[in-house]
């Protein structure tokens, strides 16, 4: 007779298997399919063509003793100076949220969102204040997936914020802005981290939906649980945001000097560095679940909702000890994670067993998420 794990202290077995998907996401070099909402599908001919001509230039180091001694060199130093930069700046919070994209301004707005009575007239000024939301948000509203939905004199380009809000509706912008606020903080335009941008979003997605779909089944608050879901990716984002531009600076200060100084070894040697994904994931596992409620504290939202189910999850050993909202949080991570493993076949039926027996999923839970189209967000 198998021992149940529910709920109690998080066994090894539990932590692998999340460990395994978070690997997948940050380390794994397999290139994601375009989702249809994808936030850099411009970049595939630059990334194909990075990825193509580093391959081409490990494999002529390869032959190449001595060359291959100085890429060895040349991107331990550099991936060194990368990781020291890194730790510096997670170390402190503070300097995170300097350089990230999220302020009072878009907490304050979601935590609008998902109050018990929306306002629009609370909402617009904020809105307005945000040019990359008042512009996401006017595009979607004149776009054709949208326009359907309007009433007569559908083919008006409508620009009056004000009117914009109105015509969407309370519900959809409940759905519309904590997904336009996560995707404006996803790393963008890094070519380097192209797929790895690209299988977060997708294991942001099929949570959101998870949590959404478990929150209307328990009548609990959808607005809430499905931004507190998008949200908590905040703090791995923000990881792999860093990261990527600390990368991304230091690797192109270093191809300019290498081009510059003509000297086509040292030049092949920075080219053929790497992201360091590797090191990124320790990063993530160390920094990501403290970031999610630390960020929101020093905005000066501590006592808010969010910030609190995000401090319980990271802090509680036991899933047993969580309240309502980080427990449903939690069962839509664990759905999402087991439901991208079993993707790719890389979990097996007993391991999927352990995992909603330590979450507590439900039969009911999992017959109606197993029923779900979790291939995009249903933003209306």
């Amino acid at each position: 007779m198998a021992i149940s794990v529910a709920g109690g202290v998080k066994p090894a077995k539990i932590i692998d298997v999340e460990q395994r998907l978070l690997k997948r996401l940050i380390i794994g070099k397999e290139k994601h399919a375009v989702m249809a909402d994808d936030i850099n599908s411009g970049l595939d001919s630059d990334a194909n063509k990075l990825a193509v001509e580093r391959e081409a230039i490990r494999a002529r180091l390869a032959k190449q003793n001595e060359a291959k001694a100085v890429f060895d060199a040349v991107s331990a130093q550099l991936i060194a100076g990368v990781n020291a930069n890194i730790d510096h700046q997670l170390s402190s919070p503070a300097q995170v949220l300097a350089t990230s994209k999220l302020d009072q301004k878009q907490v304050a707005l979601l935590e609008y969102l998902y109050a018990e009575h929306v306002d629009l007239a609370r909402i617009r000024p904020l809105v307005e204040s945000l040019p990359w939301l008042e512009r996401d948000l006017i595009n979607m509203l004149n776009s054709s997936s949208f326009r359907h939905r309007r009433p007569k004199s559908s083919d008006v380009q409508v620009t009056d914020i004000k009117l914009v809000l109105n015509y969407i509706g309370i519900e959809n912008l409940q759905a519309l802005i904590p997904y336009f606020c996560l995707r404006n903080l996803m790393p963008r335009g890094q070519t380097q981290m192209l797929w790895l941008s690209r299988k977060l979003w997708r294991y942001t997605v099929v949570a959101a939906i998870a949590a959404q779909t478990l929150a209307k089944l328990h009548n609990k608050p959808s607005a809430f649980l499905y931004s507190c879901s998008l949200m908590s990716q905040l703090g791995t984002v923000s990881v792999v945001k860093q990261c990527g531009k600390e990368f991304d600076d230091m690797w192109g200060n270093w191809l300019r000097e290498a081009s510059a100084s003509g000297d086509k070894a040292l030049y092949d040697a920075v080219m053929a560095t790497e992201f360091p994904a590797n090191d990124v994931y320790q990063q993530v596992l160390a920094h990501s679940h403290a970031l999610n409620w630390q960020l929101l504290e020093l905005l000066d939202f501590k006592q808010s909702r969010m910030a609190k189910t995000f401090k319980a999850i990271d802090t509680h050993l036991k899933y047993a000890d969580l309240d309502e909202d980080s427990a449903l949080i939690e069962r839509a991570n664990c759905f999402a994670k087991v439901y991208l493993l079993q993707e790719v076949n890389k979990i097996t039926v007993a391991e999927r067993r352990v995992m909603f027996d330590y979450y507590q999923l439900s039969e009911q839970e999992l017959i109606r998420l197993s029923a779900q189209n979790f291939s995009k967000l249903p933003l209306f």
